[in-house]
């Protein structure tokens, strides 16, 4: 049992979090509504307290990546389709995005995803073991591009410390972005991590490896005229 002391500091904690997401208004079509309703009992990673067993989650002891905010999902199948020896946790808020990537598992019929429709940062702290991830991806999250948000980027010294604990030895964190300032910023607090290498052969960015699908927001930005900044970093042992 928690001590009420700790319990308190605990909740505080939670309540001062700066969240890195907006939680975003948009209807669900009738297809994803019913999807919500039939499909996640059976892709979901449960509400429960404390860490998940993966091995009870998937049926199977293979190594397992956390795809965090994976947005309308579409990337995180097209991965989970041509990795069928690998298991994914997709984790995301926005509902529409989690009901259409429930119908295209459906329609693939792929069995190795699971989802959990809560805030990232908590679901990685409060729900995953150390040592137990091998790898962890996480394309074009929200850049809050104004300086005064810059406090609200999911990438922060303390996001990356985490995930040092929570990636198995010789694990990969994935990120990309389209906004210059971000990628910097991001490169910058990887490489102040001394549990992280950098995989790139110009120790900056990589280019984007043939298994990441282009994502709804990459296709936007390059439209934009942005350019796209993927960063491979391996948990040393």
């Amino acid at each position: 049992m928690i001590p009420a002391d700790l319990a308190k500091a605990q909740a505080e904690g939670r309540a001062r979090q700066v969240r890195s997401f907006v939680l975003r208004g948009g209807r669900l079509t009738e297809g994803q509504q019913r999807a919500m309703e039939e499909l996640l009992p059976r892709y979901t990673t449960g509400s429960g307290k404390g860490c998940l067993s993966f091995a009870e989650l998937f049926g199977n002891a293979r190594a397992v990546v956390l795809e965090i905010g994976f947005g309308n999902g579409d990337a995180t199948w097209q991965m989970a389709r041509q990795s069928p020896r690998e298991n994914f946790i997709g984790v995301e808020v926005h509902k529409p995005g989690v009901g259409h990537l429930l119908l295209n598992l459906q329609e693939q019929a792929i069995e190795n995803v699971r989802i959990a429709c809560e805030d990232g940062v908590v679901f990685l702290r409060e729900r995953i073991a150390a040592s137990s991830l091998e790898g962890v991806r996480l394309f074009f999250p929200d850049p809050w591009p104004k300086k005064r948000h810059h406090k609200r980027r999911i990438v922060q010294t303390e996001f990356v410390t985490l995930l040092a604990e929570r990636v198995v030895a010789g694990g990969i964190v994935h990120f990309a972005t389209d906004w210059q300032n971000y990628a910097e910023h991001m490169l910058e607090v990887l490489q102040q991590n001394p549990a992280f290498e950098n995989l790139s052969d110009t120790g900056d960015y990589c280019s984007r490896p043939t298994w990441r699908p282009m994502t709804k927001y990459e296709k936007r930005g390059k439209r934009l005229g942005h350019e796209v900044y993927d960063l491979l970093f391996l948990r040393r042992s």
